[in-house]
């Protein structure tokens, strides 16, 4: 039967709050989920010191990994005022949507060379990708939240997209092409980040 416990750790100069799951796993496992709640599973034979000793060795990924969290947060709660801005016909600071065909638009006439048929753009709020793409239906899906970013951001993941129309996994060559067509593609992933 599993069961769940909170323990705290202290490790890079903060102390670690986390969801301790003891179940059959093989290993420890640790997961910091979006809303930053940390939580490890762990086989009820491990003693719980060096489940501890495990979490704060681990410190300076899951700091990291809140940081981002919080970080994802201000923005979901900036674009949801944004949002509502817009539905009470408030002044906003969200791009018109169609910055996204306007982009695909400028964009895509580099893939035609490759024999790459325009893709129906879609656009919807997504939680964990800005993008992602079904090759063999002719799809690019971008997350609304891109709206917020600049379209440097933007560019960049319609870029991604595209590419793999070409090499449809993240392999050497994959990466290789994205520095043909955009050769600063590793900055705006940096902005695009923040």
């Amino acid at each position: 039967m599993n069961s769940i416990s909170t323990r705290r750790v202290f490790a890079s100069g903060r102390e670690i709050e986390y969801l301790l799951e003891r179940k059959q796993v093989k290993n420890i496992n640790l997961r910091v989920r979006a809303d930053g709640i940390i939580r490890v599973s762990a086989s009820p034979r491990v003693d719980a010191s060096q489940i501890d000793d495990f979490v704060a060795g681990k410190a300076p990924f899951i700091l990291k990994a809140m940081e981002r969290s919080k970080r994802i947060s201000k923005f979901e709660d900036d674009f949801q005022r944004e949002l509502a801005n817009v539905k009470a016909g408030k002044k906003t600071n969200l791009k018109d949507p169609a910055i996204f065909n306007e982009i695909l638009d400028e964009i895509y006439p580099l893939f035609i060379p490759y024999g790459v048929k325009k893709p129906v753009l879609r656009i919807r709020t997504m939680k964990s990708c800005w993008g992602s793409c079904l090759v063999n239906k002719g799809i690019i899906t971008l997350n609304r939240k891109l709206l917020m970013k600049p379209r440097e951001c933007i560019e960049y993941v319609v870029m991604h997209e595209l590419c793999h129309f070409i090499y449809p996994d993240h392999s050497k060559q994959f990466y290789g092409f994205m520095e043909k067509l955009m050769p600063d593609w590793k900055e705006r992933q940096n902005v695009i980040r923040i």
